[in-house]
Parts: C-alpha cells; structure tokens; sequence
C-alpha cells in the first residue's frame, strides 16, 4: 500500500474520531449542584424541599418505632406487633449482653467492663425511677441516646430493641423479685441452688452469632442505615 492510498484512510479516520468530540453533552442545559439558574425566581438552582417532606422508606412514626405514645409520653406497653415470649427474651438477652453489658453490666447494675476501666458510669437499672419507667422509656433512649450514651439505631433493629427493653425488665425483676411470689417447685429449686451454688453452674447465654444464635423477631419493618423496610420489601 502506497502513500497515496494511505493518505485518504488517515483523512477519513480522522474525520470518524473528530465526530466523537462534539461538546454538544458537555454543554447542554442544565443546573449544577447549587448554582445559580436564570429560570426559577431568586437565581436558586436547587429548590427548596417541600414542607413534611418524608424521603422514601423513612417514615418512623407510632409507637413502634419511638416508644412513645400519642402523648409524646413513653409507651406503658409494647407495641402489638411484638409478642413477648420466651424467644424474645432470649433474643433480648443475646443483643443486651453484646451492645449494653459493657456499660450497664451483664445484671445492669451499670458495672461493666468500660465502667471497670474507667468510663463515666451510667445510672443502675434497679432504682426505683428506673423500675418504675414504661418499657418505651427503654426503647426510646436506646433509639435517641442519652446524655454520654449515643444512638445505637443505626447497629439495633427495631425489634431488638423492644427485645432488649423487655430484656431489662427481666433483669429487673431478677434483683428485685420474692420468693413467694415463686411457684413451690421454683422456690424449692432456688433455695437449693442458693444452698449450692456450684452445683448449679453458669446460666447458659446464646452464641452471638453462628447458627447457635436467636433469630432476630421480624414481626415489625426493619431499619436499614437508618431507613425503614417491611419484611419481604425488597426495593432496587
């Protein structure tokens, strides 16, 4: 192939890229991220977002989801959709012991592990302000914080947390509870293991994770980084 022949193909191969180097994408209409716009009034691009507002999957709303009530007050009861059982408590116990034990202690009686090394000590669960709170007061300082205490929505799902609040209340009750208010059998069962208290071992505690685990209750939607989805809501 000659130079003369060559020439043309280059020509044309050239002409095929330059078509490629329009600016017409570049330059078209539009608004930047908080730049000016000759088109609304005032010059501002970016609109205001309309007043209440609710992004997509973010509505947490009702005592479900803040552990207060109508009243804006703490919830008396758990919400409907969470069935007490003895699953729950286990689960609750499971979620206590990983993400508030070392604080508040494995008998919350705020002596944990970071308490012991000399993190601020947090109030005990077993005085009488606190074993007199509704159980929503529990939920709800789990999801807002608390004074030192932050947030701890974004690493508990809901109905952990309503897990972890009836928790409490077992441990409360496991400071404060009367042996007449036992069954016999119970009582009889204590009293020997109050007598022997090798004999009667370590009380056994859920894996934290692993198939020895407590499934987590999915009878409420589920929070995911701070949004919220139904069990089976599975959006692109």
């Amino acid at each position: 192939m000659n130079t003369k022949t060559i020439t043309p193909l280059l020509a044309v191969a050239a002409c095929l890229l330059a078509t490629g180097c329009r600016q017409n994408m570049h330059n078209q209409h539009k608004v930047k991220p908080l730049g000016e716009s000759t088109f609304f009034v005032g010059g501002q691009g970016a609109r205001p977002i309309p007043a209440h507002t609710v992004a997509r999957g973010d509505l947490r709303e009702g005592v479900a989801f803040t552990g207060l009530g109508a009243d804006n007050k703490p919830a008396a009861q758990m919400p409907p959709e969470i069935k007490l059982t003895r699953e729950l408590l286990v689960r609750g116990q499971e979620r206590y012991n990983i993400y508030c034990s070392p604080c508040h202690g494995r008998l919350g009686d705020a002596n944990g592990m970071i308490v012991q090394r000399g993190y601020k000590r947090p109030t005990s669960y077993h005085i009488e302000r606190l074993r007199t709170a509704p159980i929503g007061y529990f939920f709800n300082v789990i999801t807002e914080g608390y004074g030192v205490m932050p947030t701890y929505a974004p690493q508990i799902p809901v109905a952990d947390r309503w897990a972890i609040a009836a928790y409490i209340r077992v441990l409360q009750y496991s400071q404060n509870a009367k042996l007449a208010e036992l069954s016999p059998a119970a009582q009889q069962q204590v009293q020997e293991q109050l007598a022997n208290p090798a004999a009667a071992g370590e009380p056994h505690t859920p894996s934290a994770g692993g198939s020895q685990g407590v499934q987590r209750p999915a009878s409420i939607p589920r929070e995911n980084n701070g949004r919220t989805e139904s069990p089976g809501d599975h959006k692109p």
